[in-house]
């Protein structure tokens, strides 16, 4: 007998088909956001204890208009989907596992903030990383207190409708799919821990029967964030998810820019399927920090790694691939999930698209920055992603 969350998958389907504006999104692209002066302002760069990634945009970028939009093209027909294989996500054991208990390594892209990039929430991208890339997962960053933020100045239905867009279609294409709520110059994520609270729930209540969505309820706590204050925060948001949700994968930040998984691990939240976020880049967090995760992880905290670059903390600079790489054979032997930032043409190192470049799908090599150029390779490069 079908249970809810299969029947369920069914609906996007139709949903679609009768709506086809619904995944391209371009229709419903907010204008871009003017940037404050202090957007691209960011803390020197040391080892460890450093903000990862230059996440706040530095210019307006162009968003493309309807005319110019990527005409939705039909799902090619593959039926061993990321979803159909591995189907509802549970965390058992310190890892996270699929509907047959075996553990199962998500990877993938995370877009740029959604207010400034939404052209790439379009189907036809999440079919190219999918197919092309050969990723399994896809993260909607949504940024709540920069200017366009959800929480400040953004329109919220617009941003709402872009997230409701990226599910859809990761759905379509049989993708995982993450709603993150990217808490970053807003630093305690108690600071609009209402505008959470509802959020969560009006989400959760609109995707309880999928199987494919897991909430990533603060991106980077940082500053004055202590890890008491973000598990209290947890301790609310987590159960109006579960209200909904009763088994929802949830992904929790740690202070420091989601680099103190020590201070988790010491001092856990009460609930089942939790995954405790772990970022890096390359070019900054090298042995201290692979070592803080490796400790971590043998002692059976459950990790995630929602976002990391190859470039330093800034989020710029200079790419370092050697400790790139050594930071995924790490995550390999660990079985532990990694989405890359960022999808966009923004000018930056941490970037995977040239600046300017303008496509917002089907991306050959000669559109790729050199980060884009090496992390497709080495998603290629591993088995095909099922």
């Amino acid at each position: 007998m079908w249970n809810r969350k299969k029947l369920a998958q069914l609906v996007p389907l139709f949903t679609c088909l009768l709506a086809l504006s619904g995944c391209a999104n371009a229709a419903r692209e907010p204008a871009p956001p003017e940037i404050p002066e202090n957007a691209s302002s960011h803390e020197t760069a040391s080892e460890v204890g450093t903000m990862p990634s230059g996440q706040t945009p530095s210019a307006d970028p162009s968003a493309d208009s309807p005319e110019s939009a990527p005409t939705e093209t039909p799902s090619s027909e593959i039926t061993d989907t990321p979803v159909t294989v591995h189907g509802a996500l549970h965390v058992a054991n310190g890892q996270l596992a699929d509907q047959n208990d075996l553990p199962v390594q998500l990877c993938g892209m995370s877009t740029h903030g959604i207010a400034w990039y939404p052209q790439y929430v379009n189907y036809d991208a999440f079919q190219t990383l999918r197919d092309d890339w050969n990723t399994s997962c896809v993260r909607l960053a949504m940024y709540t207190a920069e200017s366009g933020g959800y929480c400040t100045d953004g329109n919220r239905e617009e941003l709402k409708a872009l997230v409701q867009d990226g599910v859809e279609c990761a759905t379509r294409l049989g993708m995982y799919v993450i709603i993150d709520w990217h808490i970053l110059s807003d630093q305690d994520p108690n600071v609009y821990r209402q505008d959470a609270l509802d959020f969560f729930e009006e989400m959760s209540r609109l995707y309880a029967d999928y199987d494919n969505v897991l909430y990533e309820i603060c991106n980077e706590p940082n500053g004055s964030a202590t890890w008491d204050s973000v598990k209290s925060y947890a301790e609310e948001v987590i159960p109006v998810i579960r209200q909904n949700d009763g088994d929802a994968v949830i992904l929790v930040g740690s202070p420091t820019w989601s680099q103190d998984i020590d201070k988790a691990a010491a001092d856990p939240l009460p609930f089942d399927n939790i995954l405790y976020t772990l970022h890096f880049y390359a070019g900054t967090h090298r042995d201290d920090l692979r070592n803080r995760l490796e400790t971590c992880v043998q002692s059976g905290l459950p990790v995630f790694v929602s976002e990391f670059g190859m470039c330093d903390a800034s989020g710029n600079g200079a790419n370092d691939f050697d400790s790139a790489a050594k930071w995924l054979e790490l995550l390999d032997r660990y079985h532990i999930s990694y989405l890359c930032w960022n999808l966009a043409d923004k000018e930056e190192s941490s970037s995977v698209l040239l600046p300017g470049n303008g496509k917002v799908s089907g991306w050959t090599e000669e559109d790729l920055s050199e980060a884009g150029s090496w992390i497709r390779e080495r998603f290629r490069s591993r088995p095909k992603a099922e």
